[in-house]
């Protein structure tokens, strides 16, 4: 089978699509046919070694298939049965890839594999982001930076939908208005407003909670955002690693939150797996949040798609299609 791989960690050029035998599934687990592949930060973070994995190494978390084969022990899926993933383990970028059942759920059939794989692992992270690490209720003023990106996306329909009033923090017109679309009640653009300044005057003293994927670039103004009490949740590192904080700085700021969860500590129990996916996919199939037709690249242009993530320039979701 096609699949992808990286010798050693670096910029996309360490990309290359490779022939590797089909694994047959051990007990426990499942073999997947992929229909589409999620292409995520996280895989970035994985490929320039940000986050560290033995080498060589395949790519990618997220896919949507149809199970090919079954190992010993298997009670969750049969063979046929159409399953999405996003927990690993790394390797998605292939073909086929072998996953264990309890990092699977099953897909319901209204769901396209394409919107499956764009959205489960961003359907996921947005959903621990508002539901459990702060619990978002009516009237919370929130902030959500990179607002059209894939979780971002995803993230600004769900806070409205909970009724919170949601400020979206973007880098351009074009996708400032995209996040008005989604249902953001006002949007920044970094490239000529002051985040932390703008915020406050929308808000008064302040919001409830910033949820801040972009890292270095935004940590400090993120954290100048809050009022007293607030907490700031730093869920990603796209513009690199935010700044070492002495605590002391979230007590002058108003005695403080902060955070920095992933996505896995939240599902790590199969019972919570399958909640937080029955809760994203009764979004999607109540209309509270849409997701749109993800750009598609060939897995043998996966380099290709790393490039166009990591410029900033996309928005929404990006699938590699086998």
């Amino acid at each position: 089978m096609k699949a992808v791989r990286i010798e050693a960690n670096g910029g996309p050029d360490v990309i290359t699509l490779t022939d590797i035998p089909d694994r047959e599934p051990g007990a426990g687990e499942v073999r997947v046919r992929n229909h589409a592949i999620g292409v995520n930060f996280i895989d970035v973070y994985h490929r320039t070694g940000l986050y560290k994995n033995p080498l060589p190494s395949g790519l990618g978390l997220e896919a949507a298939g149809v199970v090919d084969a079954t190992g010993d022990g298997v009670t969750r899926f049969k063979v046929g049965d159409r399953i999405v993933y996003a927990s690993g383990p790394i390797g998605a970028y292939a073909e086929t890839h072998v996953v264990k059942e309890v990092q699977a759920v099953r897909l319901p059939n209204a769901i396209p594999y394409d919107i499956a794989a764009a959205s489960l692992l961003k359907g996921m992270t947005a959903r621990f982001l508002l539901r459990k690490t702060f619990r978002v209720e009516r009237g919370h003023f929130v902030v959500i930076h990179a607002a059209a990106g894939g979780v971002g996306q995803i993230a600004t329909q769900w806070a409205k939908h909970l009724g919170a009033n949601v400020i979206a923090v973007v880098g351009s017109d074009e996708k400032a208005e995209i996040a008005r679309s989604l249902g953001a009640d006002h949007a920044i653009v970094t490239s000529r407003e002051d985040i932390a300044k703008r915020v406050r005057e929308l808000t008064g003293v302040g919001a409830h909670v910033v949820y801040d994927s972009v890292g270095k670039d935004t940590f400090l103004a993120s954290l100048d955002s809050l009022r007293p009490l607030g907490m700031l949740v730093s869920f990603g590192n796209a513009s690199g690693p935010p700044p070492d904080i002495n605590p002391l700085a979230l007590a002058q700021r108003g005695s403080l939150f902060l955070t920095r969860p992933t996505l896995f500590n939240y599902v790590a129990a199969v019972e919570q797996l399958d909640e937080t996916a029955a809760d994203l996919f009764d979004v999607i199939a109540k209309g509270a949040v849409k997701i749109a037709a993800p750009t598609r690249y060939a897995l043998a242009d996966a380099a290709k798609a790393h490039s166009d993530l990591e410029s900033r320039k996309t928005t929404g979701s990006l699938v590699l299609v086998p």
